[in-house]
């Protein structure tokens, strides 16, 4: 569908670097990355709006790289709508149909059924000043997917808007996949990704460090920056050890020359990373009677609410970071400064190549 290959461009004081990617027809990708990273940049030469330095677009084995906006058949959806102020929504949905050789009973059938698709056919009269966020964006949804584009360009399109109108928004959009539109969207949050992608590509400082499906990439982070990126706190550089006498793949890797922790790995001895899910941690006041054969015992250095839980950061040698329910932190009175036990299974932990 699209291929991407070595592209390059410098803009300003940026650059984005030998990118390269490919997009299978009927995926959902997302391009995962922080604020600044190359993201929108990446979508408007997708788009034809940037001419790329170096690099060659792509799309159904037709190389598009310098090829009009017109004639791409790419549909882009900005984060700020771009909707036009002066018509209503009716005729920003039919905007880009009138130079084409279509009927007026034509523009009417689609546009009605696209505003019925997006839930926003009551909307048909009224100017967009009247809208909130989550109605202008299915507004620009639709008026990009009048033209039927082959690859739909989604730049940050839930950035703006609130919980409740997120979900929602979500639910439209794997509705628009599932109906088998090819959709590429960015974002700088991987909650976002995680409940919409097929296939991810982390973009930090305009090169791609990581790129897979969305399993592989959230469960098997290959750097400490993506780690930390999609909520991991706990990745250590480490060296792995066999454990003599053991055939099971038991090994032990150590962190900081001191720290031993104990894991499940079919690798060698070598150097590399550890990672730990906060969820896989549990705390106890005393040193629990468990199967969890790594048991560390440390001091709460800071404790506030997080995404998933409650964190509780510990120096226990190495800084551990453990989430909890609000009502488990309730029940086990756990404060600042408080000594608790971390324990966690060999089988929670994953050993990551350098």
């Amino acid at each position: 569908m699209l291929e991407l290959h070595d592209i390059s461009k410098k803009f300003g004081d940026f650059s984005l670097d030998g990118i390269s990617l490919e997009v299978k027809h009927g995926e959902y990708y997302v391009v995962l990355g922080m604020s600044g990273a190359g993201k929108s940049l990446l979508l408007e030469m997708i788009a034809g709006l940037v001419t790329p330095d170096n690099g060659t677009i792509i799309i159904n084995g037709k190389d598009i790289t310098r090829e009009r906006i017109q004639n791409r058949r790419v549909g882009l959806v900005f984060q700020d709508h771009a909707i036009f102020p002066h018509l209503t929504v009716r005729e920003n949905i039919a905007y880009g149909l009138h130079n084409r050789k279509i009927t007026k009973e034509e523009i009417r059938r689609r546009t009605a059924t696209l505003a019925q698709q997006m839930n926003i056919a009551m909307l048909l009269q009224r100017r967009p000043s009247t809208l909130s966020g989550g109605e202008l964006q299915r507004v620009a949804l639709a008026r990009t997917l009048a033209s039927d584009p082959m690859l739909l360009l989604l730049d940050e399109p839930l950035a703006s808007l609130d919980v409740q109108i997120r979900s929602g928004l979500r639910r439209l959009l794997r509705q628009i996949h599932q109906n088998g539109q090819t959709i590429i969207h960015v974002t700088h949050d991987y909650e976002e990704a995680i409940s919409l992608a097929t296939r991810v590509a982390v973009l930090h400082e305009g090169k791609i460090v990581q790129s897979g499906t969305a399993d592989e990439v959230f469960h098997r982070p290959q750097s400490e920056f993506v780690a930390h990126f999609i909520g991991i706190r706990n990745f250590f550089p480490a060296a792995l050890t066999a454990v003599p006498g053991h055939t099971d793949g038991t090994a032990t890797a150590v962190v900081n020359d001191t720290v031993r922790v104990t894991l499940l790995s079919g690798h060698p001895p070598r150097m590399g990373n550890i990672m730990i899910r906060g969820e896989d941690i549990v705390i106890s006041r005393k040193k629990a009677v468990t199967s969890a054969v790594n048991n560390f015992e440390g001091t709460v250095t800071d404790i506030h609410p997080g995404i998933h839980g409650m964190e509780l950061h510990i120096d226990a040698g190495i800084h551990l970071v453990a989430v909890i329910t609000k009502q488990s932190l309730n029940d086990l009175e756990i404060k600042e400064g408080d000594t608790v036990w971390a324990s966690f299974k060999a089988s929670a932990v994953r050993f990551i190549e350098s």
